[in-house]
């Protein structure tokens, strides 16, 4: 990605994240990163994997679970601030790529939700494997491992796993169709003073066939950065068996 495309889709990701109670359209956002409306649709979608809106839609929802877990707002108040002007509307979203009520998440705080896998589609022989690798040098803790139909981690998985650590995984009884193998973990990676960091990776589209044994997929863990769409779907908390001599990041 050259620098001019890179200025661009950070002005446009900051106008989202500074304006998420207003009503933003295509034409602000492509203002915001100077570039005519088509081509700034292009170009965000191939740095970011989602269209604008629906990285702005997740960057609201992000907020919406940052303010439920951390205040006492009112979940009406919440989905105004978010730029909701229906609560009902809100907590549809909110439930659909969360895996919980809003009120439902606010009472998680503290606990480990149990993660719901996708339903409607039946399972099949098939597997999706590959090896997660994280970064040379660096020390990760747990990795969650899911697939998803799109480049962002909503809504329920087709198949997940939680592993110790990186290393080999296996998902069985994949529904047919094509999957986004997407990590999570916490990690510290060499000659970073930072500390404690978000990760991330993908793979895919993984295609799973009938009659096809396996598909492979290795992700590489890497530090997430302000272009990745927010993790939506409710996770345990990673981070208690992370490297632990290390403070977490901010």
């Amino acid at each position: 990605m050259d620098e001019i495309v890179r200025q661009a889709v950070a002005r446009a990701i900051m106008t989202m994240r500074d304006n998420l109670g207003e009503r933003l359209t295509i034409d602000d956002l492509a203002q915001a990163a100077m570039f005519s409306k088509f081509h700034f649709t292009r170009v965000f979608l191939r740095a970011t994997g989602l269209s604008p809106g629906r990285f702005l839609s997740a960057l609201r929802l992000a907020e919406a679970k940052r303010l439920l877990a951390t205040t006492t707002i009112s979940v009406a108040d919440i989905s105004h601030q978010v730029g909701y002007n229906s609560v009902g509307t809100f907590s549809a979203r909110f439930s659909g790529s969360v895996g919980f009520s809003p009120t439902g998440y606010r009472q998680l705080r503290g606990t480990t939700p149990p993660i719901a896998e996708r339903t409607g589609q039946p399972g099949s022989e098939a597997a999706v494997r590959g090896h997660v690798w994280r970064p040379p040098g660096a020390e990760t803790g747990p990795v969650f491992v899911g697939l998803f139909p799109a480049k962002i981690a909503e809504g329920a998985p087709a198949r997940h796993v939680i592993l110790p650590g990186a290393g080999p995984y296996t998902l069985t009884d994949v529904p047919l169709g094509s999957w986004y193998v997407i990590t999570h973990a916490f990690g510290v990676c060499p000659n970073d003073d930072r500390g404690l960091r978000p990760m991330t990776g993908l793979s895919g589209p993984v295609t799973v066939h009938r009659g096809v044994a396996a598909s492979l997929a290795d992700v590489r863990l890497r530090p997430r950065h302000g272009f990745d769409p927010p993790v939506l779907l409710a996770l345990p908390d990673l981070r208690h068996a992370a490297p632990a001599r290390h403070p977490v990041a901010v």
